[in-house]
């Protein structure tokens, strides 16, 4: 009746049934009208109501078991990549292996439940022998086991593949969580074949312009001893440099380092080229391709000031560092020669003076949109600087100064501060900072706060805001050789203070982009498998972003042939899965309009071909046998694979599971009792009606 017939249980229905009993009895015991037979038909039929409603009020439970067969799951899996069709053993028979292999998932479904997968860098179902898979990922596809099969009766797993796996690691992390045994059939030829190939390429993948940077190329060679290759490095099919490499060894592996001058901006495609040997057994490994963008960022950045410190020299090698950066010092009257518009950002040192040195130049930058750092010292003219900016208005004078600490805003998210970097700054020496106060006008972001003693100020140190549409930067204070000086004698091997004045410059030299409408690709080069995806957008005159006009794109390879799409739209803006594109190079061209005008814009990217299985063409039975004896299973050949089927026989791990389900419900939901206590109910009402009880 409940979980288990408890003593509590048997003495609520026996109480249920007294008490049905007892008012039965006092209802019936003077009916002097109802015959003998009639009075105990009644009697019983009330005590039977009573008893059964009362022992509802109790909530009893009803339990209901049930069992459920599951039949062992078996499941085949078929390495679908191309180093599998394209590399086979002397005397390999495909369609008898396809055969034998059909054969098997038939017997085996006699008696189990067979799931069949083809894997390669997709895992679909069913059998797939085409061999165009462009990658193989095996941990993949254990992957989806684990996720669709979890906690189920897995009885075995029959993985027929050649090892060579070269994406998702290894497969053997996940394999015990299957909990089953796996039978691996061995495909593919273990005998090293005739071959020389690339084997990997590695570079930056940004360079400057006119920067010579270098292509690291592993090269490698089976049965090719005593050969001469020769390596080329080719761009839009002219050739740049070539060096002969003597193969001396079997097997050859050696890594040459390739020096290539970036001379051309924008996303540059390099062709690194092995010549072939007689007898290859593939070519398709012989060259790979290098992408590489081009940019010309170095930036200038003008320290001006109207006399020699030691700051200057801090800031210039704190900047200089950087090679993405040209540092120039401009002194006094040196100023009034120099255009503002020619730099990215100027640092004004203690600039606006009391004797107006570089008026000129501070008429002009003031005109300017250039990005300004403003740095407040001894030498400052506080009523011109607050004539030259509105951000800031300093009330003081700058001939009495004062020592302030630097503490860390918590706040501040411009750039990073790392933890070790922020217990730096608190020990800081002091900067001497103007007296007076600081009164801040627009929206900013505070890095830097003043220390006081020993007391924490809401007084700025360092600080970032923006006017007119340009960035400004301000550092409160003089003395920042002594940060260096400290650094210095602390033994520090990476300087803390360099490292706030760059990431300082480079906020400041960014330039925001206030292009109205924008659409460009996740990244510059995809592989020839994965979906190309496009971004936009686009923004009305208050740079709200908007999406209610259609934005069209058209994307071309090099032959001309074009390719129409319409972006959908997110939530504020739009994006476009233009799916997978055969390899080559492809321009693109996003377009809309919005309030009577068109808006354009233009990019490039690159497919690259997937060279991965044509990198590795010896099979890794070794693998394939790790994968087996470590999950209990074993290792066969392609002519062996059908005694697969009496080893799952025989496994008595291999077994059909029973599952039972136990289910409680209340009585109270069952809808026959109702019906029983209203048939009770109108039964009794109606023969004490007849016979004048009521």
């Amino acid at each position: 009746m409940s979980d288990s017939l408890t003593v509590y249980t048997i003495l609520a229905l026996f109480g249920c049934l007294l008490s049905g009993l007892l008012l039965s009895w006092l209802l019936y015991r003077n009916a002097e009208h109802l015959n003998k037979n009639t009075r105990y038909a009644l009697t019983g039929a009330r005590a039977l109501i009573i008893t059964t409603i009362a022992f509802l009020l109790f909530f009893p439970l009803l339990r209901s078991i049930s069992y459920e067969l599951e039949r062992p799951i078996i499941i085949i899996g078929q390495d679908n990549s191309i180093s599998v069709g394209a590399i086979k053993p002397p005397g390999f028979n495909q369609a008898a292996y396809e055969k034998d292999l059909q054969h098997l998932s038939e017997q085996l479904s006699s008696k189990f439940e067979v799931k069949i997968y083809s894997f390669s860098d997709n895992v679909e179902s069913g059998f797939d022998f085409s061999n165009k898979g462009k990658i193989s990922n095996a941990a993949k596809f254990i992957d989806k086991l684990n996720d669709e099969l979890l906690n189920r009766n897995v009885g075995a797993v029959v993985i027929a593949s050649d090892g060579i796996f070269n994406r998702g690691g290894s497969p053997l992390d996940d394999l015990n969580k299957l909990k089953a045994p796996v039978y691996t059939i061995a495909l593919g030829d273990t005998i090293p074949k005739r071959d020389l190939l690339i084997a990997n390429v590695n570079s930056n993948d940004i360079v400057y312009l006119d920067n010579e940077f270098t292509a690291e190329v592993q090269v490698q060679a089976f049965e090719s001893n005593g050969s001469q290759a020769v390596l080329k490095v080719l761009q839009n099919g002219k050739e740049l440099q070539r060096q002969s490499i003597p193969i001396n060894a079997n097997p050859f592996v050696k890594t040459l380092p390739v020096k290539i001058k970036a001379s051309k901006l924008g996303l540059q495609k390099y062709t690194i080229l092995l010549s072939t040997l007689p007898d290859e057994i593939s070519t398709r490994n012989n060259s790979q391709l290098l992408f590489v963008d081009v940019i010309d960022a170095k930036q200038k950045v003008l320290i001006a000031a109207a006399a020699p410190h030691p700051d200057i020299t801090v800031f210039k090698q704190a900047i200089s560092a950087n090679q993405r950066y040209e540092v120039k010092v401009a002194i006094a009257e040196d100023l009034n020669t120099l255009n503002p518009k020619d730099y990215g950002l100027v640092i004004l040192y203690q600039l606006p003076v009391a004797s107006n040195i570089g008026q000129l130049f501070l008429n002009k930058l003031k005109e300017s949109n250039t990005s300004i750092w403003y740095i407040l010292g001894a030498q400052s003219n506080l009523a011109a600087f607050n004539q030259f900016q509105n951000v800031l208005i300093y009330n003081g004078d700058a001939s009495i100064l004062r020592e302030t600490y630097s503490t860390v805003n918590a706040g501040f998210t411009s750039f990073d501060i790392s933890d070790s970097e922020l217990k730096s700054i608190s020990r800081f020496d002091p900067l001497l900072a103007p007296f007076g106060t600081v009164k801040i006008n627009s929206e900013s972001s505070i890095a830097l706060n003043q220390r006081i003693g020993k007391i924490n100020t809401q007084y700025p140190q360092l600080l970032f805001s923006s006017e007119n549409g340009r960035k400004v930067g301000y550092l409160i204070g003089e003395g920042v050789y002594k940060w260096k000086l400290g650094e210095a004698l602390d033994g520090s091997t990476e300087s803390v203070t360099n490292s706030l004045i760059s990431k300082s410059v480079q906020y400041l030299s960014v330039k925001d982009d206030k292009r109205k409408f924008k659409a460009y690709t996740l990244k510059n080069t995809f592989d020839e498998n994965e979906n190309i995806t496009v971004n936009a957008l686009l923004y009305n005159d208050s740079y709200v972003a908007v999406n209610k006009p259609e934005v069209n794109i058209q994307i071309k390879n090099e032959n001309g042939k074009a390719y129409k799409f319409l972006f959908s739209r997110t939530e504020a803006a739009y994006q476009l899965d233009a799916g997978t594109l055969p390899p080559g190079s492809y321009t693109y061209v996003a377009s809309t309009e919005f309030g009577n005008k068109e808006f354009k814009v233009s990019g490039i990217f690159y497919v690259n071909t997937i060279v991965a299985e044509y990198q590795q063409t010896i099979a890794n039975h070794q693998l394939l046998g790790s994968m087996a004896s470590q999950s209990n299973g074993k290792m066969y050949m392609p002519k062996d694979l059908m005694k697969i089927l009496k080893d799952i026989e025989r496994n008595d791990e291999i077994k059909t599971l029973s599952y039972e389900d136990r289910k409680y419900e209340e009585l109270i939901n069952f809808k026959w009792l109702f019906v029983m206590i209203m048939l009770l109910l109108t039964m009794e009402w109606f023969f004490r009606k007849r016979n004048g009880e009521i």
